[in-house]
């Protein structure tokens, strides 16, 4: 690889770590304007023009897609494609499975056919057995789409296994559903090794309870997740400037990012050694004269 490669207004080194398009580290996925996806598409637009070698994914958040025109969406996800972008569907998958597992098939095949890229799976909203959520991930990877299961620190109580030592494929008495909920990281870790075996690609973690605040973050369930699944395999949301800073200065340009669009110049400047929040450094000072 070249000691230097050019991103558009920003010249990266090698020791930056920061590869080229598509990136295994490093990734900073958008939240997507909901004004923008809900009609005013020149305006994302301009936000991928001007930014989109920064941005790795675009989320739909909330099921947004759902709500728009089939050729609407596959306009913004080939302008996401465009830059090198992968589109993720955001957690609205829960609400399919009313319909039984077959639909859940069907709607990965029309993410497939409108250009979506990553699946994601709430697997607090789901509310699914483990083997359950596993058979989702299958799946997806069979669709040949990226599986992103989502999980939080907070269970149902009724969600955690019984100790003790039991037959391989014994009979397990139903638990009625407990109003109690507990933190259990241990629990969400394994589920995520067990997500990640099964063919999932990356793992999201659900900003309650973890890094919604700056001033509350909890450093040791973040250490301990990423102590055990690793940097690469896992994505914090940053919901402020100062919970990006807050990442960058503790595990490096490598963290995986979720943003908000706003976000993104911020980001890449701490991304980048010794340059702080100097949009300079990114821009390059002759943009400033225009």
């Amino acid at each position: 690889m070249a000691s230097n490669y050019y991103f558009g207004w920003k010249s990266f080194s090698e020791d930056e770590d920061r590869p080229e398009k598509p990136r295994r580290f490093g990734v900073t996925e958008i939240r997507g304007p909901d004004h923008c996806l809900a009609g005013r598409r020149h305006d994302l637009e301009g936000i991928l023009e001007s930014m989109g070698e920064f941005v790795d994914g675009l989320k739909f958040s909330g099921g947004s897609h759902s709500l728009m025109p089939k050729e609407f969406i596959r306009e913004i996800t080939e302008l996401a494609h465009r830059h090198n972008i992968y589109v993720s569907t955001g957690d609205w998958s829960e609400h399919l499975l009313r319909k039984g597992p077959s639909s859940f098939k069907q709607y990965v095949e029309d993410c497939k056919n409108l250009g979506f890229d990553t699946i994601e799976l709430n697997a607090g909203s789901l509310k699914l057995p483990e083997e359950a959520l596993l058979r989702f991930v299958h799946l997806i990877k069979c669709g040949g789409l990226k599986a992103k299961p989502q999980f939080s620190v907070k269970f149902d109580r009724s969600d955690i296994p019984v100790t003790g030592d039991r037959a391989f494929g014994a009979y397990i008495a139903p638990v009625p559903r407990s109003s109690e909920i507990i933190e259990d990281v241990d629990l969400l870790i394994r589920r995520a090794e067990r997500c990640l075996e099964a063919g999932a690609d990356m793992i999201m973690i659900d900003a309650d309870d973890v890094c919604k605040y700056a001033d509350s973050l909890r450093s040791d369930v973040i250490a301990k997740i990423i102590g055990r699944l690793g940097l690469e395999k896992t994505m914090f949301e940053a919901s402020s400037g100062k919970t990006s800073e807050w990442f960058v200065k503790r595990y490096g340009p490598r963290v995986n990012l979720f943003v908000d669009h706003s976000e993104v110049m911020n980001l890449e400047c701490l991304r980048g050694l010794n340059l702080g929040r100097n949009h300079t450094s990114v821009l390059g000072s002759s943009f400033f004269l225009i």
